[in-house]
């Protein structure tokens, strides 16, 4: 009952906020003070889900709409700027409405009805086609003419923090001889971005790429984990299965598309040109820095592993939802659709150990004697990024697991 009063005091705050003539985001500080390197700067303002599992999830807010988000967005930050009196000067108000980091226990922050990964970075999609089909046939005829996904589980997506249990299946490490149960011996990462879905379409009508970024929410880190040798088996012709829905891991905090615009950059120039349902001018590209570091049981820091960034996207999130809806599918708030693998041209900014390890055939150094070609029982695997503005950060905080051995 106490949470439900919080949020009515809330609500008529953010009414009242509207009728204050200076009501506006040109904000440029707020009386919360934060370290410049914070993820969670006052430019972020990501939402999230904390405390009990029973608190609510985002999804109905996530279904208001656009307009809403940007409502609720310049309220807040008029909230937290240091010339606003209403939250600052309560401190009964105050202590009721923040939370210690270290007293909140991180949810899903949506129920994700469905989940769609593609595959949209040219870098990765390269580099795995020359592994499998040679450089020749690298790029499959259809990939650079539409984006490229497949329907994942929904099921075994977890918040970070939570560990991923090693997975068995059937294998085929000798062609010469038939396939094998056991468990996966070359088990992987994927470094990828996902947007969750705001308002949602009705079954039958497209969303076009003119108001596609409309529907779209606000963005998480993921790791897709990857058992590489049951995907291998499986994969052809219907694509990933096994080898995938055993886990993906996102990070807990959804930043809203609103804070990362000022880090927007212009859009991949695509050859050929796409059909026009897929064409948009406007700059829906991100400059967002990705990271990913291991460590292993026995280490006592973090490698860093891998270096990327977002903007090596061939196929931006407009495109991806827009393509995804052309048919007439319909899409719900909490939905949530992936990059796939973020590579980019250089070795170490490649986003999977696949490619990293080249299929396994040479090593990747941890330092402290550590190598690996995939990972370990026991590896702990962290994604991170942001954007970087002047003086300050906007960051999506650690997406983390930890593998545990097969049963």
């Amino acid at each position: 009952m106490a949470a439900v009063n919080i949020w009515k005091k809330l609500l008529t705050l953010l009414l009242t906020l509207e009728s204050i003539p200076e009501y506006n985001c040109n904000f440029k500080m707020s009386f919360v003070k934060i370290d410049e390197k914070s993820d969670f700067s006052y430019h972020n303002l990501p939402y999230g889900v904390f405390s009990t599992p029973e608190n609510p999830t985002l999804n109905a807010f996530m279904g208001l709409g656009y307009e809403a988000w940007r409502e609720a967005r310049r309220s807040l930050q008029q909230l937290l700027s240091a010339n606003e009196t209403t939250l600052r000067d309560d401190v009964s108000l105050r202590s009721r409405a923040f939370f210690h980091k270290s007293s909140a226990i991180m949810h899903l922050p949506a129920e994700i009805g469905d989940y769609t990964d593609f595959y949209s970075s040219r870098d990765h999609a390269t580099n795995v086609g020359i592994m499998f089909r040679g450089k020749e046939n690298a790029l499959m005829p259809n990939w650079l003419r539409l984006p490229v996904g497949y329907h994942g589980r929904a099921s075994s997506i977890v918040v970070s923090g939570t560990p991923i249990r090693r997975p068995s299946g059937q294998m085929r490490p000798d062609q010469s001889k038939p396939p094998v149960f056991g468990q996966s011996k070359q088990l992987d990462i994927e470094l990828e971005m996902a947007f969750f879905v705001g308002g949602g379409n009705r079954l039958g009508e497209p969303i076009p790429i003119q108001r596609a970024h409309q529907h779209i929410f606000g963005m998480v880190l993921m790791n897709d984990w990857s058992a590489r040798d049951i995907q291998a088996w499986e994969y052809v012709p219907l694509g990933p299965f096994l080898g995938k829905n055993f886990g993906t891991t996102i990070s807990p905090w959804v930043v809203p598309m609103e804070a990362l615009l000022p880090f927007a950059e212009p859009n991949t120039v695509q050859d050929p040109k796409p059909l026009p349902y897929l064409c948009h001018d406007d700059a829906f590209t991100f400059n967002i820095n990705l990271f990913v570091s291991v460590k292993g049981e026995a280490m006592k820091e973090a490698a860093t592993i891998c270096k990327s960034n977002f903007k090596y996207m061939y196929w931006t999130m407009k495109q991806q939802l827009a393509h995804h809806t052309v048919n007439g599918c319909n899409v719900r708030p909490g939905d949530l659709l992936a990059s796939g693998t973020i590579s980019g041209p250089d070795p170490d900014s490649f986003g999977s150990m696949l490619e990293l390890s080249w299929k396994g055939s040479k090593t990747v150094d941890l330092g402290e004697g550590e190598t690996r070609t995939f990972l370990k029982d026991g590896d702990e695997v962290t994604l991170t990024g942001y954007c970087e503005g002047s003086g300050y950060r906007v960051g999506f905080g650690p997406c983390v697991g930890t593998i545990l051995p097969a049963l």
